[in-house]
């Protein structure tokens, strides 16, 4: 008597990002979400002082309104990271989205300092739920061979709102008061929320749980040395700014400790056993801070040196970012099909030549003068961020793209909170020459970041 044999039918293979419609409607959603987040950076620093003149606070007290918030998101980047590789991505995003809009209502509402800074600090926590696993989304809202667009377009979305975030918030501040700042962003949340929902991609969970004692000490980790490093840009005392930087890297060690055997760690320390990754986040590191370097002391060149007004200073900063928008997604497009060292080390070549051009400006030099040498430095940091963000997420496996995407971030801040320090070090021990050493400093930055990414060539190509 024959037997039916049964044929066990070929696994299905893992789906390779979303149909072209309804991955256009995510990107949608994660493009509101992220611009809304990059955006609200630049319009909190152009508000500052009509926020102090109406809660009647000094100019050095309204600064945490931007300090709470930037600790706040700094701190919880790495927990939120490895939450969404337990709970799904889509879900941080999509929570992180609710908080950043409600919070952004109380900010409006807000009444005096105090609670201004409860809503920044939910604000800041609600930024940190988009960014800490944006990049982690679009691995898998991109099929692997568009995944270098995906990131450019990503990036170009957050250059345009840097760009255009001071203008906007003037023009608001033109008609209304500052609290309007912050209510701007409430129809665009709610209208994001919606459209994530319906087509953000579920992402893969990891079935181990999750170390909330593990998610304090990172968070007070990051907390701790992004304050220390604040602290010391604002000539703290040398015994705070001490204890601060300490604190933070002792609990950095007791946390790599506590998860030596970890399989998915809150500091991805085994990510960084990968060559690939951890050359492609120092030189993330290195790029942010030469960002940094560049967008604070560069005001105080043109308006302090150069004697030009606050308008004229606007005007001179926007190729930079511009151009970074417009070159993100073109080299995007070259990553999926060059090698990512050689992209990213050619872009911090034309970076650091960037740098030293402003750092050699003339005395009196003119508009255009000005104007090409800012477009070079927005050329090469365009032409190195997305192959870069693409090697960094590329480099992990798609189960830690939670912890990748959370460096991606971390990375950022960190690279521009160290920028805006050692400028501050500069202006501190050279006087009026700060800006000139900030800038000469920065093409040291990308020198060495550099000759990081050419090295990423001699790395045998392996699989995630």
């Amino acid at each position: 008597m024959l037997q039916e044999v049964k044929v066990a039918k070929p696994a299905s293979p893992p789906m390779d990002g979303l149909p072209f419609e309804r991955r256009i409607w995510a990107v949608v959603a994660i493009s509101v979400a992220v611009g809304m987040a990059s955006l609200d950076t630049a319009i909190a620093n152009v508000a500052l002082p009509a926020i102090a003149a109406d809660l009647k606070v000094s100019p050095a007290d309204v600064v945490w309104v931007v300090n709470v918030y930037q600790i706040a998101l700094v701190a919880t980047l790495l927990p939120l990271g490895a939450l969404g590789e337990i709970v799904g991505h889509q879900r941080i995003y999509l929570g992180g989205m609710l908080l950043f809009t409600i919070a952004s209502l109380g900010c409006a509402c807000a009444w005096s300092l105090p609670s201004l800074l409860v809503w920044r600090i939910l604000q800041g926590l609600g930024a940190s739920g988009l960014m800490s696993v944006n990049s982690a989304l679009i691995r898998f809202i991109y099929p692997n061979r568009m995944l270098g667009r995906g990131y450019g377009y990503n990036a170009m979305v957050v250059g345009t709102a840097f760009t255009f975030g001071p203008t906007v918030a003037s023009s608001i501040l033109a008609f209304g008061t500052w609290p309007w700042l912050f209510a701007v962003n409430i129809p665009f949340g709610l209208v994001a929320i919606a459209i994530g929902m319906r087509t953000l991609p579920p992402t893969p969970r990891a079935k181990h749980g999750f170390d909330f004692l593990g998610a304090l000490l990172a968070a007070l980790c990051l907390g701790l040395v992004i304050l220390g490093v604040g602290s010391a840009a604002h000539k703290a005392q040398l015994g705070l700014v001490s204890a601060e930087l300490v604190l933070g890297l002792v609990l950095g060690i007791v946390l790599i400790r506590r998860q030596a055997d970890h399989p998915a760690p809150m500091l991805p320390i085994d990510l960084f056993r990968r060559p690939m990754f951890a050359l492609s986040a120092a030189t993330a590191v290195c790029s942010f801070a030469i960002q940094g370097l560049g967008f604070v002391s560069l005001p105080f060149y043109f308006e302090d040196v150069l004697h030009r007004t606050q308008v004229e200073t606007g005007f001179f900063m926007t190729p930079w970012p511009l151009v970074t928008a417009i070159m993100a997604p073109v080299a995007g497009r070259l990553s999926d099909r060059y090698p990512v060292g050689l992209l990213g080390g050619v872009g911090l070549v034309l970076l650091g030549i960037g740098m030293a051009l402003l750092a050699m400006l003339p005395i009196e030099p003119s508009i255009f003068n000005i104007v090409w040498r800012m477009a070079i430095c927005g050329f090469g940091f365009g032409f190195f961020q997305t192959p870069n963000l693409r090697a960094i997420m590329s480099s992990a496996p798609p189960g830690r793209s939670g912890g990748a995407s959370g460096i991606v971030a971390t990375a950022r801040l960190t690279g521009q909170t160290i920028g805006a320090a050692l400028a501050a070090l500069c202006f501190t021990l050279a006087g009026r020459e700060g800006a000139t050493v900030a800038l000469a400093l920065g093409a040291g930055f990308a020198a060495i970041g550099s000759v990081m990414s050419f090295l990423r060539l001699t790395i045998p190509a392996t699989k995630p």
